[in-house]
């Protein structure tokens, strides 16, 4: 397991080490102790959870907030996604940056997603299953998000504006400086 720096602090990359063969293949997904000895950050999960969504489909920009605020382990299973993570952490040096890698099942990359951070992905393959793994429990009352296409942020989703698939809650989200994290 590799792990490598983004641009955005305590944001990271996660490089498996895949070993393969005639029958197919093997690799370490996640080593808690490796990842805080690397990187200093916690890497205890709690929730894992899944989600499904056709080419186009945008998720995002969400977070948890406050007690309940969620690191997250994020991953593509099948397909491939532009994964993009926001740093909304205030006094970070990094703040109202964002930072997007192109996740697939078959690169088996994963991005280590922290506390303080919006987090959303657009499906560029036919479908695509997309894996999170949370360090604290999901609360409804702690939700938060920023507009996916805020011109603050300026984010490159990799599809075109016609063929996003947005939720009613996503097409109405806050702007950046409305702070709703």
């Amino acid at each position: 397991m590799k792990i490598k720096e983004t641009p955005l602090k305590d944001c990271y990359i996660i490089e498996p080490t895949i070993f393969e063969d005639d029958r197919g293949y093997f690799f370490e997904k996640f080593n808690e102790k490796k990842f805080e000895e690397l990187t200093g950050m916690n890497g205890h999960f709690v929730q894992d959870n899944i989600s499904k969504s056709s080419q186009g489909v945008l998720r995002g920009l969400h977070l948890q907030k406050g007690e309940h605020a969620q690191a997250k382990l994020v991953s593509c299973l099948e397909g491939r996604v532009w994964d993009v993570a926001v740093d909304l952490r205030e006094d970070s040096p990094t703040f109202g940056k964002w930072f997007g890698i192109e996740l697939t099942a078959e690169n088996k990359v994963q991005m280590y997603v922290p506390r303080g951070f919006g987090h959303g992905f657009s499906v560029l393959s036919e479908t695509a299953i997309f894996s999170y793994k949370c360090d604290n429990f999901y609360n409804k009352e702690s939700e938060g998000s920023v507009k996916f296409n805020d011109p603050d942020l300026n984010i490159d989703w990799k599809v075109e504006d016609h063929k996003m698939i947005l939720s009613e809650k996503d097409l109405n989200a806050p702007g950046f400086h409305e702070k709703n994290f």
